[in-house]
């Protein structure tokens, strides 16, 4: 009865996460959709809204339909009580558990990413902080950016 289930529920949920993922390119492409400084000034009104509790949602509920359940204890930090927060050690994909219960912050991630069909498009919604392995100043200018969002008073999202 096992293997039954799991031959109804493998596919079932790899659909169901699958149109999941396509509701968040797609929710990801209209905030995102001529975007003004690209990148580099931070999403306001309702581009910013749509992000945090459009994917948000789509993100917890992707993982409902992989079969986690996860419940917070205690008070989430707000934003400008934690401009910065850390959620180690990036070793797998619960780390967007993390980011879909804080509210979609930004991330660090590596500039590769950004290419990514569908996922970069989903992952340059969230206004990452880029890294480019090749730059030797990288290190740096991402020091740099992540003061600059923490010190921000809330116009940019928390930094993860």
């Amino acid at each position: 009865q096992t293997v039954l289930q799991g031959i109804v529920l493998l596919p079932l949920r790899a659909i169901c996460f699958a149109v999941i993922v396509l509701l968040a390119w797609l929710f990801a492409s209209i905030a995102t959709f001529r975007q003004p400084g690209k990148g580099s000034v931070p999403l306001k009104g309702w581009r910013r809204r749509m992000v945090q509790t459009t994917l948000s949602c789509l993100t917890r509920t992707a993982f409902f339909v992989m079969g986690f359940q996860v419940k917070v204890k205690g008070k989430i930090a707000s934003l400008l009580e934690a401009p910065i927060f850390v959620a180690a050690p990036h070793s797998s994909f619960f780390d967007a558990i993390i980011c879909a219960l804080t509210g979609m912050p930004s991330i660090v991630s590596r500039a590769e990413n950004f290419s990514t069909p569908v996922f970069g498009t989903i992952l340059n919604s969230l206004q990452p902080v880029s890294v480019s392995r090749q730059d030797p100043d990288s290190r740096k200018n991402t020091v740099t950016e992540i003061t600059k969002r923490a010190l921000s008073r809330g116009q940019w999202p928390q930094v993860t």
